[in-house]
């Protein structure tokens, strides 16, 4: 059982000060991808670095810059990835304060579904500075941001390590509220389980999730996400064993408690696992494995 934490106090709009060198102020977007709403992070002192901007939203914004105390400067506004509860505010609020806008590009594999599994996509995002690839250090009077690539997510998605507090912003690869959607093309369940590990092994004191509060039992929390994708891989291969060969098959068994309007969205998840077990060999299709495709144990 993954040891979910939900439990967070806030107002919408307001800046409330969570750690000696992390503000937050919470837009009023609550939703089924975004919990009760994006967390936007505040770093520093004086100048200051601006984490996730979030919606498109005037009234988010006009809280993002009260809550700068006088004298106070945005120098960097850091994206994880383009979803549209991250990365639309991200303009609008460098028209304010004047400050370049760092993360990763859309990749070309990116493509909207017609299957609802996210907040939708801010297609358009380009960042000034490119982090793709990870190893940047950003730094403030005070602070310093780690840029950690971690796609799995998204192609695209970053992290930013805080090495004063030992801790990480990770976006929306690992979350204390929920688990993270994996839906290819732009999802990949094995760079998606790559990058959960290279997390763990960094030790970090603490994750803010961009969505609900702090996870403080780091490794433990890794691990216990670990262990849930790889018991749905177990799942999803013992299906393939008992002669559930197409996608649409699997998830009845799969999901069988779970509301049949979300089976469209279970069907992507469970791509992403298919495509993975092929890559390593376990499973095997005829072509390139998708939705329709028959899979087969492998040997």
């Amino acid at each position: 059982m993954i040891p979910y934490v939900r439990d967070i106090k806030f107002d919408y709009g307001a800046c409330d000060q969570v750690s000696p060198l992390i503000r937050r102020v919470v837009a009023n977007n609550p939703g089924p991808f975004t919990f009760l709403g994006t967390g936007t992070y505040i770093v520093g002192r004086g100048e200051v670095a601006v984490i996730d901007p979030g919606p498109d939203l005037p009234e988010h914004l006009e809280a993002i810059l009260a809550a700068l105390e006088p004298g106070e400067r945005v120098s960097h506004i850091l994206v994880t990835h383009h979803h549209s509860d991250h990365s639309p505010l991200a303009r609008p609020l460098q028209e304010k304060t004047g400050a370049p806008i760092y993360g990763c590009a859309v990749g070309a594999q990116a493509e909207e579904s017609t299957i609802k599994t996210e907040a939708g996509s801010d297609f358009g995002f380009a960042p000034d500075i490119s982090l793709c690839g990870g190893g940047t250090v950003l730094k403030g009077p005070g602070w310093t941001l780690e840029a950690i690539a971690t796609p799995g997510h998204t192609s695209n998605h970053i992290c930013f390590a805080l090495i004063e507090e030992n801790a990480l912003f990770s976006g929306d690869h690992i979350m204390g509220w929920s688990t993270t959607v994996i839906t290819p093309p732009d999802g990949d369940m094995t760079d998606y389980m790559d990058s959960l590990e290279l997390v763990k092994a960094r030790g970090f004191s603490t994750l803010w999730p961009t969505h609900g509060p702090p996870v403080t039992e780091v490794t433990p929390f890794i691990e216990a996400y670990i262990a849930h994708r790889r018991a749905r891989e177990a799942q999803v291969l013992d299906a393939v064993a008992q002669g559930h060969g197409r996608i649409k098959d699997m998830v009845p068994v799969l999901y069988a408690a779970v509301d049949k309007r979300l089976w469209p969205a279970a069907s992507r998840s469970v791509l992403g696992h298919m495509i993975d077990l092929v890559r390593r060999g376990l499973v095997t299709t005829d072509g390139e494995a998708g939705l329709d495709s028959d899979y087969r144990l492998a040997g």
